[in-house]
Parts: structure tokens; sequence; C-alpha cells
């Protein structure tokens, strides 16, 4: 167990032995169900539960931190399982706790457990209310679609600590020690990414706040360099780019769509486009080209039709990007087919239904294969892409 202040310690687990989180997402670092415990001299909070499949785990944490203690508090920020999971069996081991949620929180949690009553000994609050704990004061904000309607946030006023719920989350451990960006972006934005006016309506809400640590539900807690971290959450939360650089993000059967896709992206390093980065749709997760999508500036989409349709890689990335309201982006297109091209117009439909997003020209159509008379139109694309 690690201790993040005087009176505040780690008391959660990692999960190496998980493959896709919410059933979709590939988890190659692991993850954590973090959970925190605050203890004064008067007064003892545990701050949300675990997993379920790590719940043994987690109360055996608990009872070596508490040696012999009983939690006046349990907080609940947020009631998804991944962090609910464990809640009746801890309410069991720990009769008289009381539970501390939003009043959406304690209505949802019947949904998980229907042999537990939560209205009887719960504390409903709401946004701005506090709790004394006895020298260390904590303050809730909430965080509705957040990416819940029932979220909240804790803030331990006295030290600085903001506890988090999902925010700031990634998808690494909590004794990570690689870069946060790469898989906190990937969760944010595939997990948080639709929710952008709430996420800033939250950041207003911090503004003013004194933070010194971040400790989030998932990954490891933050303790330096916080204006990174926000300024990251900011700039995801309003679809602005980080990087100048393109998605050159292609779907193919046969190879064709692939050969003119990896020659368009050196063209686009020759012109100037910034960072270039293919990525083959159909061999890699679709989560990190969302991730991507809402790094880099620009798109370039380069798609085979298939039985009149889109090859479903493509089809499925489309539906990823605007689903998380990917927005603000510049796009270029090519499409591929043996006898009836029909990708460009597809894909045009649907990158025409996100916001702010501008297809430039020319659209190049290929028959099959990148021929030669075909360089001309991908290169004029490239140079459109990296003056756009």
């Amino acid at each position: 167990m690690v201790t993040l202040s005087p009176t505040t310690r780690f008391v959660g687990v990692e999960d190496d032995n998980l493959d896709l989180f919410e059933g979709q997402y590939p988890l190659p670092k692991g993850v954590s169900y973090n959970s925190y415990l605050i203890s004064t001299a008067e007064k003892i909070a545990v701050i949300d539960a675990v997993d379920r499949r790590r719940c043994d785990d987690w109360l055996a944490n608990l009872v070596e931190a508490l040696s012999g203690s009983t939690p006046d508090y349990l907080v609940i920020q947020h009631v998804e399982p991944d962090h609910s999971g464990s809640i009746d069996m801890f309410l069991k081991q720990y009769p008289t706790t009381r539970v501390v949620a939003t009043a959406k929180a304690v209505e949802m949690l019947g949904n998980f457990f229907e042999n537990v009553d939560f209205a009887s000994r719960s504390i409903v609050v709401k946004d701005g209310d506090t709790l004394d704990l006895g020298g260390v004061t904590l303050e809730f904000v909430t965080a509705p679609m957040v990416h819940w309607p029932e979220v909240m946030l804790t803030l331990n006023t006295t030290e600085g600590i903001l506890f988090s719920a999902d925010a700031f989350g990634s998808f690494a451990m909590y004794s990570s020690t690689g870069a946060w960006d790469d898989e906190a972006r990937r969760y944010y934005c595939n997990i948080v990414g639709k929710y952008g006016v709430s996420v800033q309506n939250l950041l207003k809400k911090l503004a003013k706040r004194e933070i010194k640590t971040i400790a989030p539900l998932h990954g490891p807690v933050l303790s330096e360099n916080l204006g990174h971290y926000i300024s990251l959450y900011d700039r995801w939360s309003r679809y602005e780019p980080e990087t100048e650089g393109v998605l050159v993000a292609y779907a193919s059967i046969y190879g064709g769509t692939a050969q003119a896709a990896r020659r368009l992206a050196s063209m686009l390093e020759e012109a100037g486009a910034g960072e270039v980065v293919p990525f083959d749709l159909c061999r890699h997760d679709v989560s990190y080209a969302v991730a991507e999508s809402f790094r880099l500036s620009h798109l370039a989409l380069c798609s085979v039709t298939y039985d009149g349709d889109l090859f479903p890689a493509m089809h499925t990335y489309l539906h990823h990007i605007a689903a998380k309201n990917l927005q603000n982006r510049v796009v270029g297109l090519v499409e591929n087919g043996s006898w009836t091209p029909l990708a460009a117009r597809l894909m045009t439909a649907a990158v025409g239904q996100m916001r702010n997003m501008t297809i430039v020209t020319p659209v190049v159509t290929l028959h099959s294969r990148l021929h030669e008379s075909d360089l001309e139109a991908l290169s004029n694309l490239a140079h459109e892409l990296a003056k756009a």
C-alpha cells in the first residue's frame, strides 16, 4: 500500500489478467481499480470500491490498512461495475459503514444489488456539499455525464487531493511508470470522448481549486506537472488536435488500397504535412485509431468498396469516431473499387454527419490497384492536405 499523504493511502488492486476492458478495449499494460483510504484520528473514509474480480484482494488490503478499525464512510463516486462490483461484499464486512453518494448514484445502485437497502444507510450529497472527517474536509463536486449521470468527484480540500473518478484515468496499472499520455488519451477518447461539453463544465468547476494531486480510478496517481494533464483534458474535450499531422487510416482487401495509402503517407511527409501515421484498420484495434484521430489534425481515409458498401474495418472506424463526437478535422479521401467504386461517397456521407469536418479535393479514385496514372491525383491530395 502506497501513502499519498499523511492521511491517505492507496488500497486498490491491479489487474494484469484482463484482456479487454468493457469487453472491447485491449489492455496490453493491464489496468488498476483504484481505491483510497482516508484516516484521521476521528473518522475513516474509503473512496470507491473495485471490480468484483478483485474483491478478495481489495478487502484484504483494507483489513491490513485498517488494523482492526471500521470505516465510517464509503464514498461512491461512480457506480459502473468496475468500481461498484464489490460494494455489497464491503457492506457485509462493515455493516455500520454509511454510503456517501449522489441521489442518482443511490438510485442506480439498486440496478446492480437487489438485496442491499442503500436508501437507509446512505448520506446523499450534492454539488458543493462537504464532509468533515476531523482535520480533513471533503468537498463533493458533481460531474454528470463524465461519463455517467451519477458521477461525482471528491476534493480533499485540506491536502489538495482530487479523487477524480474516471477523469484522468488510463489503460494502465497504478504502478505504471511509462508515459501517461498515450494510454490516458486512448482511455479518454474511447470512454469519455463523446462528453466533451460535460468535461469542459467540470474543468471550469475545478479551475479555481487548489489541487496538488489527482487520484483517478484507473492508472497512476498524478502529483507532478499537473498543468500538462489538465491542458490535455482541456484540448481533448474541446476536440482540438494536439499535433499537426495526418492519420492515414486504410482498409484494404488484397493490398491495393494499402499500397496507395503507404504511397500517400510518403507523399505527405515529402509535402511537409507534419507527423504522418499510417494505420491499418484491419490489423490494429480501432481504439488506437480513435485516439490517433483525436491527437492529429488531419485524416486521410482510404477504403476499398465491398459489397456495395465500405469495407467493414472502415465502417467500424467511422462509426467509432462519430460516436465519440470527433470534430474539427481536415479530411482527404481515397476510394478503390474494381467496377463501381462507392467508398468515397459513403465516407463523405459519414464524415458529413460530424461537426466542422472539412473534406479537401481531389478525391482519389482507384480501380483495383494504384496505377501510374493515379500518382498525380494522389500527389495533389497530399499537397492539399499539407497546406489545409
